[in-house]
């Protein structure tokens, strides 16, 4: 089963704002309250999200969307203007493990999507040798969810990919809105770069993704809803975007975090000077990537692990644990024991319920 979530070992995150969208649509259906309750369940602190330049983990987003879709039985937790109910995507995932091709597997996607949408409908067509899945508004006053226009972009090539076996190449994408702050998180959603606005949101799909067998049986089914959206949310790709493989390299290199941006740049087989420039051009600095890099890992060992604190701070590149601890405080307003013992509360709890539900 491949698994997009964390394709290379290092952790991957998502600022609040990309995110944001959703989490409104989940308010609106369940309350202020609820909304917490899931965030805290995941293991993410509210007051976290307040701070400039929030962002969430990889791991704490699938658990956050499992725990809101099962909570509210929409699984579009409220994305669309008519809740998606309970068994809509195992009716979908059933729907196409019999097609005879790819492309027919994608139209029937598109058809079961049509029957559970309102406010949108997905188009398939097959477009000089390659097929492209439209979501189109079905009137002009559609609300227009920017997570929910992603969402269902990701879903319709998470279930092309997983029919495969494999993340299925794309040949284009585009989202309906302009470009926002946060474009250049889609990185780490997409295995390519989306272009803003100029028509509806669409994702196209390669003559070579089109041709690939159907390999999934229906007994692979429930094992692959069980674990969404572990399967399809992030891309295992890090060609199109150089700052995730300078990101890669610091996390998975011989000097890990303590690598400078001379040695990264020679590993890359480029100068300092073009490097930085590079980097520059997509938004980012090396020292950015790299404090991202230290919080996301993090966040993820404290609330997996019982590692000593200032072996962590040490391990993670850092002259001292004070200086951690400053860090770590900037980025969530708690202490590193404060949020570990935070998270380990929620994963026990969340562990509790699955053993409930599964007795």
């Amino acid at each position: 089963m491949m698994d997009m979530a964390n394709p290379s070992g290092d952790p991957v995150s998502l600022s609040h704002e990309l995110v944001q969208d959703w989490f409104a649509a989940l308010e609106r259906i369940a309350g202020g309250g609820q909304l917490r309750a899931f965030l805290e369940a995941a293991g993410v602190a509210p007051a976290m999200l307040a701070r400039p330049g929030a962002r969430i983990g990889g791991e704490q987003l699938i658990a956050f969307y499992q725990i809101a879709a099962v909570a509210t039985g929409d699984e579009m937790m409220g994305l669309w203007s008519r809740p998606v109910r309970s068994g809509s995507l195992k009716l979908i995932c059933r729907s196409v493990i019999g097609a005879p091709s790819m492309a027919t597997a994608l139209n029937r996607l598109a058809q079961v999507w049509n029957l559970l949408l309102d406010d949108y409908q997905l188009i398939f067509t097959e477009e000089d040798g390659r097929g492209v899945m439209t979501l189109a508004p079905r009137m002009a006053e559609a609300p227009l969810n920017r997570f929910g226009q992603a969402l269902m972009l990701k879903l319709a090539h998470g279930v092309a990919s997983w029919l495969a076996g494999h993340e299925a190449p794309l040949a284009g994408l585009r989202l309906a809105f302009p470009r926002p702050s946060f474009a250049a998180d889609y990185a780490v959603m997409f295995s390519l770069q989306p272009v803003f606005g100029g028509g509806p949101s669409a994702i196209a799909f390669t003559a070579r993704t089109l041709a690939l067998p159907i390999l999934r049986k229906e007994a692979e089914v429930q094992a692959f809803l069980e674990r969404a959206p572990r399967d399809w949310l992030f891309t295992t790709s890090m060609a199109h975007v150089l700052a995730l493989r300078v990101r890669h390299f610091l996390y998975a290199g011989p000097n890990g975090f303590r690598a400078d941006l001379a040695e990264t740049a020679g590993h890359l087989a480029m100068s300092r000077r073009s490097l930085a420039r590079r980097l520059a051009a997509e938004g980012v600095s090396f020292q950015q990537i790299k404090d991202r890099l230290r919080r996301d890992a993090a966040l993820r060992r404290l609330s997996q692990g019982h590692e000593k604190i200032d072996a962590l701070a040490q391990e993670l590149g850092f002259t001292a644990a004070p200086v951690f601890h400053r860090a770590f405080r900037s980025w969530t307003g708690m202490t590193p024991a404060q949020y570990r013992r935070m998270a380990q509360t929620q994963r026990g709890a969340r562990a509790a319920v699955g053993e409930a539900t599964a007795s």
